[in-house]
């Protein structure tokens, strides 16, 4: 107790001097309060990184570690939109194809059907039933040939280094590979056992072309073994899912949702079963195209094509609802159109890297880029270096229309629902991108102050944890943050 007691003591002594040195919220005010003491509200360990900035202005208002690095989590998503922006456009569109070398006669398509998927990541089964009903219409019922999936836009692996094993089968960590369908996402259910100690069912629509298999073992309700009782997935080739562990006996089916890993096979098992369901025959062979080049569209004749939304739209989705599924397809693509090679981590990583510095006027320096979603725990950037990206945002909204495709806060996207904004009283004068991850609390973008001032800010806060018992009301301390951080920057600047 002694111990305790001293420590205490020290603490506070040291944390006394911290204030006397750290930068204040509204420095030109005369309420001004020591950004450390925001700290009080957060459990020990935690750690802030901070800089707020006026629009235009060529110094922060405040800078509290702004130049330590840290991990952006969705935050990134902000220099994934804007570099697509710069170097693809805003009405740019992924395009699937339907293509052929050979020629048609008398309704027989003598050659190989080459479906060329380009990384739409809003590509579904429907526009693949419209493709071909496409061919139909044109008159073909036969194709003399193979069915080729070629998904040479991308290559390497489909996973970023850095994202976390256990997510990779969770749909909002599907791999973004060049063929997705229907965000290459399924659903199952799984039903315990009349007999305890018997394998639980799983029920998979015949819809999805997946094999699952049940080494679930049911328990008895109440059972001492269930406290602890866990399921895992345990992914195979082809699209061959093994689900393992224990459930308890329930009156309904627990319904679940997983990952696709292999996109080729997958769209390729989808696009053979749309062409059976429309009577066109083809050879049984199924083939998937790797080569490291696509190959030529100027010899072959496109027979059907799917366009997705405009970039613009898409990367407004992506950045409402933190959608990892189009960033890290667009960030792939970004480096394929950069280079004119197929997309990978690296490509994307490097274009970004070079779209920034070469077309918005400031370099990413340090800062480590892996991914475009933010999942991957190898990214590191300051704040500042997010500035530099706001700064330019702000001052080019005319043409790049970007901060409208910003979560607002208390209307929309992941801020919709953020009490600690609400509570603050800047209910529509936030515009701001979330960034979350195990420990991590972000959040970059603008706000307009009680004087109409616009400004920029990024918060990273890292090592955010709590004690066991405090799990259930572990975001309290993060809402007490916020809201008196955010309340602080409207009214003082």
């Amino acid at each position: 107790m002694r111990t305790t007691y001293l420590s205490r003591i020290v603490s506070r002594l040291i944390y006394a001097i911290t204030l006397t040195m750290t930068p204040s919220i509204g420095i030109v005010s005369s309420h001004a309060v020591p950004v450390a003491s925001y700290m009080q509200s957060l459990p020990d360990g935690a750690n802030l990184a901070l800089v707020v900035q006026k629009i235009g202005a060529s110094t922060p208002l405040i800078n509290y570690h702004a130049d330590q690095m840290a991990l952006p989590a969705s935050t990134q998503k902000i220099l994934t939109a804007l570099a697509a922006l710069l170097q693809l456009g805003a009405d740019f569109r992924f395009n699937t194809t339907l293509e052929s070398t050979g020629t048609v006669t008398m309704g027989v398509l003598h050659g190989d059907l080459i479906a060329r998927f380009g990384g739409d990541p809003t590509l579904t089964r429907q526009k693949l039933r419209n493709m071909v009903a496409m061919l139909k219409k044109n008159g073909i019922h036969r194709i003399a040939g193979d069915l080729i999936i070629d998904t040479a836009i991308f290559s390497s692996h489909d996973k970023a280094p850095g994202w976390s094993w256990n997510d990779m089968t969770q749909c909002f960590s599907a791999p973004p590979a060049a063929a997705i369908v229907d965000r290459n996402c399924f659903s199952v259910s799984l039903s315990s056992a009349p007999t305890v100690g018997d394998m639980a069912f799983i029920r998979v629509a015949s819809y999805y072309p997946v094999q699952m298999f049940s080494e679930v073992r049911t328990l008895a309700k109440g059972s001492a073994d269930a406290q602890y009782c866990e399921l895992d997935i345990i992914p195979g080739e082809l699209n061959r899912f093994t689900l393992k562990g224990c459930l308890t006996q329930r009156n309904e089916p627990l319904p679940l949702a997983f990952a696709i890993q292999n996109g080729a096979s997958y769209a390729g098992a989808i696009l053979k079963d749309e062409l059976q369901k429309a009577d066109i025959d083809i050879d049984d062979n199924l083939r998937h195209q790797t080569v490291l080049q696509t190959l030529p569209t100027s010899t072959n004749t496109i027979l059907a094509r799917a366009q997705s939304a405009r970039l613009h739209d898409l990367l407004k989705i992506m950045l409402k609802t933190s959608d990892n599924l189009i960033a890290d397809t667009v960030f792939r693509t970004i480096g394929h159109q950069r280079f004119n090679v197929p997309g990978t981590w690296r490509t994307g990583a490097d274009a970004v890297r070079q779209v920034l510095r070469q077309k918005a006027g400031f370099d990413l320096g340090n800062s480590i880029v892996v991914d475009g979603s933010g999942l991957s725990r190898h990214n590191l950037i300051s704040p500042a270096t997010m500035m530099q990206a706001l700064q330019y945002i702000a001052q080019h909204d005319k043409e790049l229309d970007f901060i409208s495709m910003l979560p607002l806060s208390g209307h929309d996207g992941t801020l919709l629902y953020r009490s600690s904004l609400h509570e603050a009283g800047v209910t529509g004068k936030v515009s701001a991108k979330t960034g979350a991850l195990q420990g991590v609390y972000n959040l970059a973008g603008f706000i307009t102050t009680t004087t109409g001032q616009r400004m920029a800010f990024v918060q990273f806060l890292s090592g955010y944890a709590v004690s066991p018992g405090e799990q259930r009301t572990r975001r309290v301390p993060l809402l007490r943050f916020e809201s008196r951080l955010y309340k602080d920057i409207y009214k003082n600047n």
